[in-house]
């Protein structure tokens, strides 16, 4: 089985990326540009002990999605605790609504956003009552 051990999120500008991350989801990152030869912050996205994986931002080597683009990569959602929460620090920091919150009755709370850099992402809250 090949598991997923490792993303990359491709960004136009990687301090406005960077600061959004690290504000939003508190995530820490180590600079490994000289290793990748290019702009690349490894992203500590959590504690090792709990599921998850690490990723990277990496500088972005053409033009940015437009607005309104269909996806055209992998799409990543982050579990949450708080939904709402986390939509008003996403909002605040300069992300955007992509898709609003909607119910997976019985199991969660789901929708979608774009990041600074017009990137979409997932927020997942868990919940059995979401109808």
């Amino acid at each position: 089985m090949g598991r997923i051990i490792h993303f990359e999120i491709h960004v136009d500008d990687m301090e406005r990326a960077k600061n959004f991350y690290e504000a939003v989801f508190e995530w820490s990152f180590e600079d490994y540009s000289e290793y990748a030869g290019m702009p690349y912050l490894g992203a500590i996205t959590g504690d090792d002990q709990y599921p998850g994986i690490n990723g990277a931002l990496m500088q972005r080597q053409g033009p940015s999605p437009a607005e309104g683009q269909s996806i055209n990569s992998a799409v990543c959602t982050l579990g949450v605790s708080n939904y709402d929460e986390t939509e008003a620090k996403i909002l605040a920091n300069g992300g955007k609504v992509a898709m609003p919150k909607y119910a997976l009755p019985g199991m969660a709370w789901q929708g979608y956003f774009l990041d600074t850099e017009n990137n979409i992402f997932g927020l997942h809250q868990p919940d059995p009552e979401a109808k």
